[in-house]
């Protein structure tokens, strides 16, 4: 009886310690970012990605208790990456569009913004016609696609593989104006060395653009606890702590 007992014993260990390895390889999350979209993401001189989104992902991280790896991929790189595999998230401040939706599945937004054009201070601007214009955004973006649908043939229009060259081609004087969206245009405009030479120009618009996390197609289980976590966040006060550290406003 005792022999039997203690392979009993035996048995329930080792299922036990299976079902606790089993647990732990589900719980492991890699998160991808950009890595070139300040203050929502960017790399620091260490070589670390760090900014609001990935502030966002540890801290969802730690709701969710799980062991998470936070990798960069570039923006081009990021849903076809998701769909094979090499990552298991993407928060890199992907809007949800009805294009996207066909490939990739979105948790509840985590913050919303929205588009707005800047150029130098001073120069006039008539938004509602910028022919002979050279106006530059972010390829793959709402941006990028607002200026496609609206100014091509009326305006020399030029996409960029990230924000920083946008930046950097607006300050050489090969840009008139850029499209981005309003935030992280913000940030740059009271952070950077040259920001104070550039000015928004007109309003925002097109403000109801939501930014979550996208997961594989059909992965509810992820998704599910992505949101809890968020709603764990935003009750808790660790997303407001978040935000204040990026922005004097809130930006949910």
């Amino acid at each position: 009886m005792k022999l039997k007992k203690m392979v009993l014993g035996s048995a329930l260990l080792l299922t036990a310690a299976l079902s606790s390895v089993s647990v732990q390889a589900a719980d492991k999350v890699r998160f991808a970012t950009e890595g070139a979209w300040a203050p929502f993401n960017f790399i620091d001189s260490a070589g670390k990605p760090q900014g609001f989104d990935v502030d966002i992902a540890r801290a969802l991280c730690a709701k969710m208790a799980a062991d998470c790896e936070i990798v960069t991929q570039d923006w081009d790189g990021l849903i076809p990456g998701l769909k094979v595999r090499k990552f298991d998230a993407i928060i890199a401040s992907m809007s949800i569009t009805e294009e996207r939706l066909k490939v990739v599945d979105f948790t509840n937004k985590y913050y919303s913004g929205g588009l707005r054009f800047m150029g130098r201070v001073g120069e006039k601007f008539d938004l509602t016609n910028l022919k002979g214009k050279t106006i530059g955004a972010q390829r793959a973006t709402l941006g990028a696609q607002f200026l496609e649908d609206n100014f091509t043939g009326k305006a020399d229009l030029k996409f960029y593989d990230n924000q920083d060259n946008v930046y950097l081609d607006l300050e050489s004087g090969r840009l008139d104006i850029v499209l981005s969206d309003e935030l992280p245009t913000y940030n740059w405009l009271k952070t950077s060395k040259d920001g104070a030479k550039f000015e928004f120009k007109g309003d925002a618009f097109m403000k109801t653009d939501n930014i979550a996390v996208a997961v594989r197609k059909n992965d509810k289980k992820l998704k599910d606890q992505i949101n809890k976590a968020l709603d764990a966040i935003l009750a808790d006060g660790t997303y407001q702590k978040i935000n204040a550290k990026y922005f004097p406003f809130s930006i949910y």
